[in-house]
């Protein structure tokens, strides 16, 4: 991915593909990173952006992590988009949009990178108009965000939580019907760390379990597939259009997490883990 000289792609979250182009975010390297060109290319931040999304007009929205706003790409830089300041009470996480142009960001709560102690976290709604409210609370580190039935159902993906929440999607875009859809710690093991999530080719969705090294394709209830990215810990995942499975991955250090991030010896690169 990267010639020599250029930066290495350290964390790659927000993994979406768009007319034929990759597009990520690095958390940790404070980085945009694109193959819109032809080759990889990373974009330089001020602040790092974390899930990303389009618009229906195409154009390119991101969740800027620690200034809580969702940034609009101008080919650069981050422009505002909207301001997320009076509901955003933590980070900002993954993120996910439907035709209406309406946005469903994760407010994470606490920065588990800074040791913050961990609080419940959100899930935000911002309107095409740029306005923006809580709509799901009490979620135990949300992160990966898809959107399945046609945009009738957000599917939240805890983290700390170690499950996936389901929630029906209301006319004018809040969110009930809060339900379980899938118990990770029980379908797929104790040490399960869910994390980026896609929607599967044909049903149902993947989900990263980046301590397992493993994709898991969840349909309501149970584990219909996996596939491993062994020694690669998988972060991100989205569908090319030729049906690809394509996986943001990290190499890791013998080392905690954190404590591997802060070292500097964490690299990621995108696998391709077989047909979605």
């Amino acid at each position: 991915m990267n010639a020599p000289g250029e930066p290495a792609m350290v964390w790659g979250e927000g993994l979406r593909f768009r007319d034929s182009a990759l597009w990520l975010s690095d958390t940790q390297g404070s980085r945009l990173w694109t193959d819109s060109s032809g080759r990889w290319t990373p974009f330089e931040l001020d602040s790092p952006s974390n899930g990303l999304w389009f618009l229906p007009d195409g154009s390119l929205v991101g969740a800027l992590m620690h200034e809580r706003k969702v940034g609009m790409w101008d080919g650069n830089r981050w422009r505002t988009y909207a301001d997320l300041e009076k509901v955003a009470i933590g980070p900002l996480g993954d993120m996910v949009g439907d035709s209406r142009g309406n946005l469903y960001v994760d407010d994470v709560g606490f920065n588990a990178g800074a040791g913050e102690q961990p609080v419940a976290g959100r899930v935000l709604l911002v309107r095409p108009d740029g306005t923006s409210l809580v709509v799901a609370s009490e979620l135990l580190m949300p992160n990966g965000l898809v959107l399945v039935d046609g945009g009738q159902t957000l599917l939240v993906v805890e983290t700390v939580g170690q499950r996936i929440v389901a929630f029906d999607v209301n006319a004018d875009g809040s969110l009930g019907g809060r339900r379980l859809y899938a118990d990770l710690a029980v379908l797929i093991g104790p040490d399960v760390k869910p994390d980026g999530a896609c929607t599967a080719a044909d049903d149902g969705i993947w989900v990263a379990d980046l301590n397992g090294c493993v994709m898991a394709k969840v349909i309501e209830g149970s584990v219909v597939r996996t596939t491993s990215t062994a020694p690669k810990h998988p972060i991100s995942c989205c569908v090319r259009d030729d049906g690809m499975l394509i996986v943001a991955a990290a190499t890791l250090p013998d080392l905690p997490l954190h404590d591997a991030l802060r070292s500097g010896q964490v690299r990621a690169s995108l696998v391709e883990a077989g047909s979605a």
